[in-house]
């Protein structure tokens, strides 16, 4: 069974950095599709980051300050998030599913079987 546990979220003021963890374990493959959504109070959840075997995609709200990586020796999906603003304010997930289609912001999130408990995120102005 995969899981997914996030950390690193927090309080932070705006122009500031966080980076944020998804812990992985349960599975051996690295050909899944991993992802970060985040979900503000009163809004869907939107995929803003996604990687694959090296290839990222983003969400155009936070393309040029937030950078997705993966340690496949640690089995660790990060996401270094900087210059934030307050309308990143929210609760942030990982995401992982290894079934076949496009990995990139669009997919959605009944194609993701995997997902985190999640982490808050605050930026205050």
């Amino acid at each position: 069974q995969v899981q997914l546990v996030e950390s690193g979220g927090g309080s932070v003021q705006a122009g500031g950095s966080l980076r944020l963890s998804c812990a992985a374990s349960g599975y051996t493959s690295r050909r899944y599709c991993m992802a970060w959504f985040r979900q503000a109070p009163g809004k869907e959840r939107e995929g803003i980051a996604t990687i694959e075997s090296g290839s990222t995609s983003y969400a155009d709200s936070v393309k040029g300050r937030f950078t997705i990586s993966k340690d496949n020796a640690k089995n660790t999906l990060y996401l270094q998030m900087n210059s934030l603003k307050p309308e990143d304010t929210a609760m942030y997930y990982c995401a992982a599913d290894l079934r076949p289609g496009s990995c990139d912001t669009r997919r959605p999130t009944t194609e993701f079987a995997y997902w985190g408990q999640g982490t808050q995120v605050t930026v205050s102005s």
